[in-house]
């Protein structure tokens, strides 16, 4: 039976610093920092690189496959080993800089349905010279704009609505008079899957089990 004391937990091992590797990895990695001969630790650092690329094979799908593992080495060597790499060392101070941070839009969608992309076709439409190149993308957009809505809105539209939204997203600049273009509304919610009835039918299929069920406890009560 083991003592206690000869047990040896997590808590007090060395820290690791890509645990992702494993503990075994990194005695090795330890292992061949402490070797003195600089042919030895050449030779085990290539035959760890080996092991890591083995237990990380998602790996060889990212860019630069071979330089990101002797990154990790480096990284779990606490920058101390001392080797003939293909590719530099990697500088410790550049990986602890923090990233930018990205910028985020700030500004905010007039009609969510829509989406931003439909305010950049309008704002673009707006400024084309071309009338007739001008026309084509506003009845894209007007088109666009049926399908997103009644994607989010699955039950129905009236045109007029697409004419009044898009003279709002557009400050009055486009003006539709002929929305005949416009494919209509059951060939859209067809496309998605839906049909101008489906909600109609969940409600009548609601109230046909509601009626059973009121007759069911009439007849319990009569009986």
């Amino acid at each position: 039976m083991l003592e206690i004391d000869s047990l040896e937990y997590n808590t007090a091992r060395s820290k690791m610093l890509i645990p992702e590797y494993g503990r075994n990895v990194q005695k090795m990695v330890d292992h061949a920092v402490s070797l003195e001969d600089r042919e030895k630790r050449n030779k085990v650092a290539q035959a760890i690189i080996k092991v890591m690329g083995e237990l990380k094979p998602e790996l060889r799908d990212v860019e630069e496959y071979k330089p990101k593992l002797w990154t990790h080495l480096f990284i779990m060597s606490d920058f101390e080993l001392d080797v003939d790499s293909p590719y530099p060392m990697p500088n410790r101070e550049v990986l602890a800089e923090k990233p930018n941070k990205v910028a985020y839009p700030q500004t905010r969608i007039k009609i969510g349905h829509y989406g931003k992309n439909v305010e950049i076709l309008i704002a673009k439409a707006v400024e084309m010279e071309d009338e007739e190149e001008r026309q084509a993308l506003v009845k894209t957009i007007a088109c666009m704009m049926k399908q997103f809505y009644l994607t989010f809105n699955s039950t129905s539209i009236e045109d007029d609505m697409i004419i009044d939204h898009l003279a709002k997203l557009s400050e009055g600049k486009i003006q539709l008079t002929d929305v005949s273009f416009l494919p209509s509304t059951g060939s859209i919610l067809k496309a998605n899957g839906l049909t101008k009835n489906s909600n109609s039918s969940n409600k009548n299929s609601n109230n046909k089990n509601r009626n059973n069920k009121n007759r069911n406890k009439n007849n319990r009560k009569r009986y």
